[in-house]
């Protein structure tokens, strides 16, 4: 047990924390008692609701308001208070009936589960395409010549991933020069990945005589490159919905007050910029990729401002040494964690099964004919 917090202020802190929930309205010791006979005076709730707030708790918006969670407190609720929770049975039948209408559509699932995650938990949804778990491994390079002046350098990644980028000569080469070059450096970087070719050329320029020249280290540094861009490209391939779902909860919904309606405008701009762009979203996908289970990032724990104000709930998806995937739901710190983590559990866990089966099914060899 945290210290101070008895098992009444924890009843107290649960309950405020699932009526802020329920209504978006600061909690009042009067209601508390009216509504759930705590078979204690409102003073006595007065008093710990107090405690709370000295905890760190629970804070108020204004002098004679009740009281609101802070992230502390939904910490708090999360990891000992909330109730877990799965979806209906009836629910899960029918999200598993709509992903396999799209059996076999890998990127109609994606579009499926950030869909049925906003509408699910109805709060904006975050989901990430299924990529190889391995990092990115340089397989070979070809030249092209082009002109006189200029190759065609083709980049093959393994995985079959081809990267193309025309280079201007220095020289003259043939293209036997051409071929002779190309092949010593895939010789040099077969199988590297990005980590691999770095230290490699580090290590090699500080050597008395180094192994690259000038124009091999030039079409080094060229994979390189191509190898950072596709790391960010993956990085930035993150599909949201559910925007509607999420302006429509009370904190983006203007009030009759000129400062809170200025308030209401500004997070909605502020949330269109977060989906549109990932920013602040991206950094939390590694981490989630490394992780186990569902994670929860409340409010002021995101380390990027512009995210302070929200909370976000993510799972790893995928199959174990093969592909995998980040899900989730984003939503104001106000949120339903336990609908929200059990949702994000069941189509992780769904999406999962759905890869396994798919790649099982590629895998598999073809069956005899035995006509």
């Amino acid at each position: 047990m945290a210290a101070g917090l008895t098992e009444r202020r924890q009843l107290i802190l649960k309950l405020v924390v699932q009526e802020f929930v329920e209504t978006a309205m600061p909690v009042a010791s009067d209601a508390l008692v009216r509504k759930y006979r705590l078979g204690v005076s409102s003073a006595t709730v007065r008093n710990e609701l107090a405690a709370l707030e000295d905890l760190g708790y629970l804070t108020h918006l204004y002098t004679s308001a009740g009281r609101v969670p802070t992230d502390a407190g939904y910490r708090f609720f999360v990891e000992n208070l909330m109730e877990r929770t799965s979806l209906s049975l009836p629910e899960q039948r029918m999200i598993r009936h709509q992903f396999y209408q799209v059996r076999g559509e890998l990127d109609q699932w994606v579009q499926l589960a950030g869909a049925v995650l906003a509408r699910t938990a109805q709060n904006a949804s975050l989901v990430t395409p299924p990529r190889s778990s391995d990092p990115l491994r340089f397989r070979h390079l070809e030249l092209v010549a082009i002109h006189e002046s200029m190759a065609l350098a083709v980049l093959v990644f393994h995985g079959g991933i081809v990267k193309q980028q025309t280079l201007t000569l220095d020289a003259d080469r043939s293209p036997d020069d051409l071929r002779r070059v190309a092949g010593r450096v895939s010789d040099l970087l077969t199988d590297l990945t990005l980590n691999g070719v770095e230290e490699l050329l580090n290590t090699d320029a500080q050597q008395p005589q180094p192994s690259f020249g000038d124009f091999e280290r030039l079409l080094a540094d060229l994979v390189v490159r191509a190898m950072h861009a596709f790391e960010e490209q993956v990085q930035e391939q993150i599909y949201s919905d559910g925007l509607i779902e999420m302006l429509s909860q009370p904190e983006f919904i203007p009030a009759l007050a000129r400062e809170d309606a200025e308030r209401a405008v500004q997070r909605m701009r502020h949330a269109l910029e977060i989906l549109k762009s990932g920013r602040g979203l991206g950094q939390l996908i590694p981490q989630a990729l490394a992780s186990d289970g569902v994670q929860v990032i409340i409010g002021g724990e995101n380390s990027t401002n512009e995210m302070r104000e929200y909370s976000i709930v993510l799972a790893r998806y995928g199959v174990d040494r093969a592909v995998a995937g980040v899900l989730g739901i984003i939503g104001p710190t106000r949120m339903a964690y336990p609908r929200s983590i059990s949702t994000v559990r069941y189509i992780s866990s769904l999406m999962s099964d759905l890869l396994t089966e798919l790649y099982s099914t590629e895998q598999r060899p073809p069956e005899e004919d035995n006509a």
